[in-house]
């Protein structure tokens, strides 16, 4: 996947090593207590990201916002299917990702 137009290169980054499933190259852009928002509602950034990587996965970026930050695309659940969806990281002043918000999108 083309990854180009995502414009910043920590949540670039990121983003590659969750569609590679490499969870330890994942955390490593992340502030150890990162948080995660899922449709709205508070959940274990930790346990999410060990469940869900390597077992979920964008199959289609179809935009980029936020000069960078905000990703929306097709995305494939070994659980749930295959839906829209977003992910929006916000990163600390210091270049450290500090939330994760993700939920089905309506694009």
């Amino acid at each position: 996947m083309d990854t180009h137009l995502i414009q910043n290169e920590i949540v670039r980054k990121a983003f590659e090593a969750w569609q590679r499933a490499d969870t330890a190259a994942w955390f490593s852009y992340f502030t150890p207590d990162a948080t995660l928002l899922d449709d709205g509602h508070p959940r274990d950034f930790q346990k999410f990201s060990t469940e869900a990587i390597g077992r979920e996965r964008f199959t289609r970026l179809d935009k980029v916002e936020a000069d960078g930050t905000h990703l929306y695309g097709q995305f494939h659940s070994d659980t749930w299917g295959n839906f829209k969806t977003y992910f929006k990281f916000r990163l600390t002043p210091e270049g450290k990702i500090e939330q994760l918000e993700i939920g089905q999108a309506d694009y």
